[in-house]
């Protein structure tokens, strides 16, 4: 081949691999748009555990599309309060929101399914049923009727039971105490006399303080520690058997998730489950120092009384057979969900609880 014709055909190669790159640009451009959202919190930034999950999902994002998808992340307060942080999605105010389902149970008790109902799921069976069972299905055609598409991005683990200015050893203890507690647990605990409060995490402190109410649950020794709660109440109870593995979802606005290309819907249900899974993490690193924190400062551990776990197991059971019989669409997810608690209850009692037992009497035998 001659020095012109090899010159004349690799000019030709050059400008189709050019005409190549300019024609694929316009396509990657679309694939990938542009996109600002705002994201809505329930929580302060002061609970980096909890509200950094949305922090977490947001730069998963970012980094995933090269930044072309960005959220930007507001505590609770900031544009609406944090018990409203899923009205603001509904509404358009916000394209998301990162909250707890249960919040919202008031308005209607599927929504406390999504995020943890009284002697329900812990941790991972939670992340079965939402996963792999019927969870995500089941709440997200219930959230579509509320204008929202959810998707489970973060989780506490088994709560704390709260903490109490006087010891609770009885059922009587019970009667009349003025407690912040979160989701169906006050419905539920209200039967045995207790009077129920709904208050945002950043307001809680101030109540306990000043005597506007008697115990708070919120947690668990990280964030419970950060809140101060040990300085205005000694007694800290467990478990709380209202939240064995409480969800926070983030809750899209129906219409902003349709129009997210497809990719983008990929890579926020990647990042959100995660930040589900780092969020977990996080507390299980965190907490056991935190515990050790608040018992040098005086809080004294107590478990609730068979009594009294009775009692409210009991309460439950009461309550959902009432929400049952006028809330069909409660019944059918409460129904799935009992069911795949009762199997994997079975299966938790074998390897694992075994082991765990094991190890845990090592440690009480300081062998650990």
């Amino acid at each position: 081949m001659d020095r012109r014709s090899f010159i004349k055909k690799a000019g030709l190669a050059t400008g189709t691999a050019v005409a190549g790159s300019t024609l694929a640009a316009p396509a990657i451009a679309q694939s990938m748009p542009k996109v600002t959202w705002r994201l809505t919190s329930s929580f302060p930034k002061s609970l980096d555990t909890i509200y950094g999950a949305a922090e977490t999902m947001a730069n998963y994002i970012s980094d995933a599309t090269d930044g072309n998808f960005t959220i930007q992340v507001f505590a609770g307060g900031e544009i609406v309060p944090g018990l409203q942080a899923a009205d603001a999605a509904t509404a358009g105010t916000v394209e998301m929101a990162h909250t707890a389902s249960y919040y919202y149970w008031g308005k209607d008790p599927v929504y406390a399914l999504g995020t943890a109902i009284p002697f329900g799921l812990n941790y991972r069976q939670q992340n079965a049923w939402f996963y792999h069972g019927n969870g995500n299905k089941l709440m997200n055609d219930f959230y579509a009727t509320q204008g929202l598409y959810g998707l489970p991005c973060g989780n506490t683990g088994a709560q704390m039971g709260g903490w109490f200015r006087k010891e609770i050893n009885t059922l009587e203890d019970l009667k009349g105490l003025k407690m912040r507690i979160g989701g169906m647990g006050g419905k539920i605990i209200e039967k045995l006399g207790v009077v129920p409060q709904q208050i945002a995490g950043g307001d809680i402190y101030a109540s306990l303080e000043k005597g506007t109410i008697d115990a708070t649950e919120w947690v668990g020794p990280y964030d419970d520690l950060k809140l101060g709660f040990y300085k205005v109440a000694k007694y800290y109870y467990y478990p709380g058997w209202w939240e064995g593995g409480p969800i926070l979802h983030a809750l899209v606005n129906l219409e902003k998730w349709n129009e997210l290309p497809k990719s983008y819907q990929a890579i926020m249900t990647a990042a959100c489950q995660a930040a589900n899974s780092d969020m977990m993490a996080n507390y299980d690193f965190k907490n056991p120092t935190a515990l050790r924190e608040l018992v040098a400062n005086g809080t004294q551990l107590r478990p609730f009384s068979s009594e009294i776990l009775s009692a409210c197991f009991d309460a439950a059971n009461e309550t959902y057979a009432e929400i049952n019989a006028v809330n069909p669409t409660f019944k059918a997810i409460y129904e799935d969900l009992t069911a795949f608690r009762k199997d994997a209850y079975l299966w938790a009692q074998l390897s694992e609880y075994q082991y765990d037992t094991f190890m845990m009497l090592q440690q009480r035998a300081g062998k650990l």
